[in-house]
């Protein structure tokens, strides 16, 4: 028996150097976060062509994550995953979403520290 069918689309590892941080010395020197985006597409909508006019376009996606983290200097990881989230989700066809955000270089010791905001249940 085959489960109910979901659409998806994933962009992982998204690299932007960025403002963020409550420290001065992270103000002062912007720094690498990587960002995971998975987003869940209507079923319903499923392109019946080969045409770009007719799927979620990830250019949009890349080009709304690095926008959005080199606007401003962010104090939190959650409030940087929140402004891409919302941003995201207003995208035409998204109904779901989850954004991961991480700070791969602020321990010597953790691989990366991390946050994701999500909206996807567990399928």
């Amino acid at each position: 028996m085959i489960t109910p069918l979901s659409r998806r689309f994933m962009m992982n590892g998204i690299e932007v150097t960025c403002s963020i941080g409550i420290h001065d010395f992270e103000r002062e020197t912007p720094q690498r976060i990587t960002v995971d985006v998975e987003v869940l597409l209507d079923i319903n909508a499923e392109p019946s062509a080969d045409d770009i006019n007719e799927a979620v376009n990830y250019d949009d996606i890349h080009q709304h994550v690095v926008r959005i983290a080199t606007s401003r200097h962010f104090d939190l990881q959650e409030t940087l995953a929140r402004e891409i989230f919302d941003t995201l989700g207003a995208m035409p066809g998204v109904h779901g979403l989850s954004v991961r955000t991480a700070k791969p270089d602020v321990y010597k010791d953790v691989a990366e520290a991390a946050y994701q905001l999500s909206s996807l249940h567990a399928v």
